[in-house]
């Protein structure tokens, strides 16, 4: 996919031009080149092992059908009410498909349990505009209760892994989000209002408005409120009546890369060993099954996060997470 930009809106220093293009899309590369009308955006999926920063990541997509690199974006299967994808912007679509087959509304209060070393709340590359909300990349409307138009923004790149929580927060200002994060990212149980805001555009449609969340201090949950924890007690703690979402990144359980290629000189790395991470899967799972949890969740989206979970524990964490929720993937 191509898109042009303004000249100003790129550095010509080239490893600033990269970084800046990297901090925007996220997901996808862009390649710039210099042109009459400004700069060309060439746009595509990652291909570039060292992208990826797993060194074992080849060796372990024999999982996926032994896909190519490029093809880990796109790649998800459905087992009962859990979809499994790699990327975890397809949490998205799954939640859209379900609220779409409810044929209803307002939809009661939502809990999302989040299991995720991320917040995922960045700004999507989504404008709000006069007609609507519509894709930044190809232009066409988005909506989250349409699940054409999530699977096409989750394709283009519009909606990525970071912030694909952020357009669903925006549709549905109700939810309770329950965030379960281990140390070193968080050590402590803190509550917060969530706040439907918006950040100014400043590449594809500069001055334009896009969607983001903001989080402010309160006590409490319920709906329109967000808790991070450590503490499973915590974090099920007086969950409401009504449908409960569930999604599981599995870097909660490791994350050793982070994304980060310099991972290896990290002092403060989260990155348990094998018996950890299915004794940790074990914890998590026989909780969620001792307070009833389970039985409410009425969707599911469980993604691996190439180049943070470390794609060596792929096959076994998965197995013992499909054992420890199976009446979801029945």
């Amino acid at each position: 996919m191509t898109l042009i930009v303004e000249s100003n809106s790129l550095p010509f220093e080239r490893h600033t031009r990269h970084s800046r293009l990297r901090d925007y899309f996220c997901d996808k590369d862009a390649t710039a080149t210099k042109v009459d009308e400004g700069w060309e955006l060439d746009l595509s999926w990652p291909a570039d092992a060292r992208r990826h920063v797993d060194p074992g990541l080849g060796r372990h997509l024999g999982l996926w059908g032994g896909i190519e690199l490029s093809d880990m974006a796109v790649a998800r299967r459905r087992s009962g009410k859990v979809l499994t994808s790699l990327y975890d912007t397809w949490s998205l679509l799954t939640w859209s498909e379900w609220v779409a087959g409810k044929r209803s509304d307002p939809i009661d209060p939502i809990t999302v349990l989040h299991i995720d070393d991320h917040r995922d709340l960045m700004a999507p590359r989504l404008a709000i505009t006069a007609g609507g909300i519509v894709d930044m990349i190809t232009d066409a409307p988005f909506d989250v209760r349409d699940p054409g138009s999530v699977l096409a923004a989750c394709e283009s790149g519009a909606v990525g892994m970071g912030s694909f929580l952020t357009p669903f927060l925006h549709a549905f200002p109700n939810c309770d989000v329950r965030h379960l994060c281990q140390p070193p990212k968080v050590s402590a149980t803190t509550d917060h209002v969530i706040i439907e805001t918006t950040v100014v555009d400043d590449l594809l449609r500069p001055g334009v408005l896009r969607p983001a969340i903001s989080l402010e201090e309160g006590e409490g949950v319920g709906p329109g409120r967000y808790r991070t924890t450590p503490d499973l007690a915590d974090w099920l703690a007086d969950v409401g009546d009504g449908p409960i979402l569930l999604h599981v990144d599995m870097d909660y359980f490791n994350n050793r890369y982070d994304g980060d290629g310099d991972w290896i000189d990290r002092v403060r790395r989260h990155d348990p060993d094998l018996t950890s991470v299915l004794e940790r899967i074990d914890e998590v799972t026989s909780f969620m099954r001792a307070s009833g949890i389970v039985d409410r969740i009425v969707d599911a989206a469980v993604a691996f996060s190439p180049g943070f979970f470390p794609s060596e524990l792929w096959a076994p964490a998965e197995d013992r997470l499909r054992k420890g929720l199976s009446s979801l993937y029945e």
